[in-house]
């Protein structure tokens, strides 16, 4: 059992008056998440930078963590990922 650690960025935009998730994408450090979802932000409603640790072999989720989060994030988007 291998835990593979993934970090990504999303973005978040507006739909019918609501905030919704948007694109995802893959940042090759912790760093480069935080940097990358900074920069976004001045683009989108919203972003946020994610750590996902996962078993490499399974893909069952070990822990998922929100790193940063810049501009709009609708409220219950760390619950969600809790969730999932």
């Amino acid at each position: 059992m291998a835990i593979k650690t993934t970090f990504l960025v999303q973005t978040f935009t507006i739909k019918r008056k609501r905030l919704v998730p948007g694109d995802r994408e893959l940042a090759p450090t912790e760093f480069g998440a935080m940097k990358k979802a900074e920069a976004m932000a001045g683009r989108m409603p919203g972003t946020a930078a994610i750590k996902v640790m996962a078993d490499d072999e399974t893909g069952e989720l070990e822990s998922v963590a929100i790193l940063g989060q810049f501009g709009e994030i609708p409220d219950d988007f760390a619950e969600s990922l809790e969730a999932a």
